[in-house]
Order: structure tokens, then sequence, then C-alpha cells
């Protein structure tokens, strides 16, 4: 894969964090409107600069120092990416208006345990760590993909965290 295929790539890739973020706008209102409330504002900035620092990395990494493309890693990386962002987009889809990219909440409404959520209590934050390998790893740009995976466990220790309070201020889930 030529750094300019590569750079496509992740341009896509931007595109569709583009796509998520009018998604949880809208998503944003829905809950809004019935009585959402939204919690771990302080960290929102931290996270939005560390995926676009991962984007940029992944290109910087590529035409700065010019890694040699490895087929074998690239097809894997590529398809492990690929899941992640199947798996994210199933998260997406079983929430529906519920997700949100960022911590949001509707009172009285049970959590989510459908989809991918029967078996993953945060299964979005496994597509992004998947994500945060294998995007890089695509072209070899091994110091983005190591520096992403060290800022994004730290991230995470606040994230996941905030975002299991705000879950646990809703009724129980229902047993089926």
């Amino acid at each position: 894969m030529s750094a300019g295929l590569y750079t496509g790539f992740i341009a896509l890739t931007g595109l569709e964090r583009i796509a998520e973020l009018r998604i949880g706008r809208r998503n944003l209102a829905w809950s809004a409107d019935r009585g959402g409330v939204e919690q771990g504002r302080g960290h929102w900035p931290f996270m939005v600069a560390l995926h676009i620092g991962l984007l940029v990395g992944c290109v910087a990494e590529v035409w700065i120092l010019r890694p040699q493309f490895q087929p074998a890693l690239g097809g894997t990386m590529l398809a492990l990416a690929l899941g992640a962002q199947g798996l994210r987009w199933w998260c997406i889809q079983t929430l529906g208006p519920r997700w949100n990219p960022r911590v949001v909440v509707v009172p009285g409404l049970a959590p989510v345990r459908t989809g991918p959520y029967r078996w993953l209590r945060h299964p979005n934050y496994v597509a992004v760590v998947l994500e945060g390998i294998a995007l890089p790893l695509i072209h070899g740009a091994w110091w983005t993909a190591m520096v992403f995976t060290l800022l994004n466990a730290i991230l995470l220790t606040v994230r996941i965290p905030c975002e299991n309070a705000a879950l646990s201020t809703l009724p129980a889930p229902e047993e089926k």
C-alpha cells in the first residue's frame, strides 16, 4: 500500500468520525428532550484531541519516517481495523438514539443488554483499543500505535469509571 492510498484510508476514517459526531449531536438532542444528563465533560476535550491525534499521527509518521509497508501485517491490521469499525457500528445500531460519544444517560431508561452489550459492558471501547493498534500498523506506524495505546489506556481509567457511575443511576435491566 502506498503512503498516498494509506492517507486516503485515514481520511475516510476521519470522515466516518465526523459522521459519528453528527449522530452524537442528534442523539444528544434526543436525550436532552427526555431529561438526559451529560457527565464527564472535563475529559471530553482530551478524548477529542487524542482521537484527532491518532489520525494525524498515522499520516505524519508514514510520511515523515517512511516505514516500509509489510503486506502480511498491513493486511491483518486492515482486517482488524475494519472489524473494529463493524463492532463500533454494531454498538451505534444497538443503542440507537441512546448512543453518544459523550457520556449521556436518560433517567429511567434501563441499560441496554442486547447486541454486543450482551457480552461486554463497554464494547465500543474494545473497538477503540483495537482500532488504535490496527489503524497505525496498517502501514507500520509503530510509534503512533504505541503512543495512542498508552494515552488511551490512561484516558479510559477516567472515562470508564465516569460511564459506570452514570450507568449506575439507571434502573436495573429487565431480565428476559
